[in-house]
């Protein structure tokens, strides 16, 4: 899945808070969802404005960004 598709950042929305796009849910609730201990499925009935294909979408990019042999990347990705 495109990112655009997946992530929005906007000023006017949440003050430019990365969020799912077409939503104003911060990705970074999925996050603190799953950290919680939260599973995925509660995540989106807790948001059903995002789709599911995009909350894996997004979980499919962070766990490309963490696990690349490119150390460099990986140091752009969180600066």
């Amino acid at each position: 899945m495109e990112i655009q598709k997946v992530i929005n950042i906007d000023n006017d929305v949440l003050s430019g808070q990365p969020v799912f796009t077409g939503t104003r849910v911060p990705v970074e609730s999925l996050f603190d969802h799953l950290e919680a201990g939260v599973s995925l499925n509660e995540f989106l009935e807790d948001f059903p404005s995002v789709a599911k294909e995009q909350a894996v979408a997004l979980l499919d990019m962070a766990n490309k960004i963490v696990t690349s042999k490119d150390i460099l990347k990986l140091y752009e990705a969180v600066a």
